[in-house]
């Protein structure tokens, strides 16, 4: 039977119920070429899902900022990234990792070698909004579409994946 976040306890070995992992933090590198907007929204999505998960974003080729449009998208469904900064990628290099995931065709080809842990590498391609062309309305609905793309990929990735990680059923 499924109990309310509050009530879970750390495992134990007579467990029989579904229980909090003795895993206290899950660290997460979202990878992209730029940073400025497609690893920014699932850095924000991740993060509001459970603030508990230590989630960076990083990019081969940092961007000057994050896009304004990424941004506004954003508050739309009440997540704010306006504080987020493009970081290089080379900071991250020699940390251990329990995800690293890449969110754009670049990245995924151009992915540096990482010298530390990395439990699972994982790529989920979207189209790069910051190129689309047309009406100002046209990109914004491009930045909606992107974004309801990410929130639904990584909805799933941590219900399939994290949760899966982070909880966990004895059968005693």
């Amino acid at each position: 039977m499924w109990r309310l976040l509050s009530s879970w306890r750390p495992c134990r070995d007579s467990c029989s119920e579904i229980c909090f992992n003795r895993k206290d933090v899950m660290k997460i590198l979202i990878l992209c070429t730029g940073n400025s907007c497609r690893s920014q929204m699932a850095h924000g999505f991740l993060q509001s899902m459970d603030p508990t998960l230590e989630a960076f974003s990083g990019e081969t080729q940092p961007a000057a900022r994050v896009n304004a449009r990424a941004v506004a998208v954003m508050r739309e469904v009440g997540i704010d990234i306006a504080s987020h900064v493009p970081t290089h990628v080379s900071p991250y290099l020699d940390q251990p990792w329990d995800y690293v995931i890449t969110v754009c065709g670049g990245a995924n080809e151009s992915c540096p070698a990482f010298t530390g842990k990395v439990g699972r590498r994982l790529h989920m391609g979207f189209d790069d909004p910051s190129h689309a062309e047309g009406s100002p309305e046209f990109v914004d609905s491009e930045f909606r579409r992107v974004r309801d793309e990410i929130r639904t990929a990584f909805v799933r990735f941590y219900q399939s994946e994290i949760l899966k990680e982070k909880f966990h059923e004895h059968a005693h």
